[in-house]
């Protein structure tokens, strides 16, 4: 087992999900929920990561990505959209002239189950096709041991690739077993070089969750306080409805203030929660429900 350089933090689990859950019963106004759901829009990673991906699929993603919805709405632009690595060159060319950053996943996502060099080499391949940031996995068995020098060297060994591509660190909470695990992982990932810290790959459940993205806020402000960096946070996996992006918000809100109300410093890992943003989009704007056939699949 490895020492560990700085003290290890004990989660109050009832404090931590009493809390966690006051933040989605917030009252909201209808000015305030426009502007909300347009800032949630924006701070979303749209995510393809299936064996059947294509360029075709990924070409579609990315026009979604940049226009989510017809002009009138006036919907922003999404943040980024997240693919495997093979398709980095794709989504760089249909992304060409955009905001529209491209994500990869790396390191032998979804389990990081393979030795260094491979995960490496993945990692560097993505850049190489030009991916602007990286999704890297950690090798949560390896943690679990309690191998924390490990997990830090491959973390920091994957950001000396990366140089000033962004690194975000996924913890893939849900295996984790414990909010102390997860404050444990998040403090190791930033101290190794993460530029972000994410809760899950989405392939396992329970994946993002308000207590525990949380647990890992908490983890960004004491970092920030300590040493005036900013990192970074990405809940993926399992958000579904405007309503919960909303809350995500108020939580980000809550905890770390408004300087990272921004896609610069805050994501969601989204597969099917654009459209449903996008149906209380145009509610707002038209009084109305459109049908969801109205905006295209992600």
């Amino acid at each position: 087992m490895n020492a560990l350089p700085f003290p290890r933090r004990s989660i109050d689990q009832v404090m931590t999900e009493e809390r966690a859950a006051s933040f989605a019963k917030r009252s909201i106004k209808a000015a305030s929920k426009l502007d909300g759901l347009k800032l949630a829009l924006s701070m979303m990673d749209l995510t393809t990561l299936e064996g059947k991906d294509t360029p075709g699929k990924v070409a579609h993603l990315c026009r979604k990505a940049i226009q989510p919805a017809d002009a009138r709405y006036d919907a922003p632009s999404c943040a980024a959209v997240c693919v495997y690595p093979n398709l980095v060159r794709a989504a760089k060319q249909f992304t060409r002239g955009s905001t529209v950053k491209v994500a990869a996943v790396a390191t032998a996502f979804p389990s990081g189950l393979m030795p260094l060099a491979v995960k490496l080499e993945d990692a560097r391949l993505a850049i190489d096709d030009g991916a602007d940031e990286i999704d890297m996995v950690i090798d949560r068995g390896a943690f679990l041991r309690g191998e924390y020098r490990q997990v830090c060297d491959e973390i920091a060994a994957v950001k000396a690739v990366c140089g000033p591509t962004h690194l975000k660190v996924i913890l893939e909470t849900g295996e984790l077993e414990s909010y102390d695990n997860v404050r444990l992982a998040s403090d190791l990932a930033i101290r190794a070089g993460a530029d972000f810290i994410k809760t899950s790959t989405g392939k396992v459940a329970p994946a993002a969750t308000l207590p525990v993205t949380l647990v890992m806020l908490e983890a960004i402000r004491d970092h920030f306080y300590a040493t005036g960096i900013r990192i970074g946070m990405k809940p993926a996996g399992g958000i579904r409805t405007a309503k919960e992006a909303l809350a995500y918000l108020v939580l980000l809100k809550e905890t770390l203030g408004a300087d990272w109300m921004t896609p610069d410093l805050f994501r969601f890992g989204a597969s099917t929660l654009a459209n449903d943003v996008l149906m209380q989009i145009a509610r707002l704007v038209d009084g109305r429900y459109q049908s969801a056939d109205y905006f295209s699949l992600p």
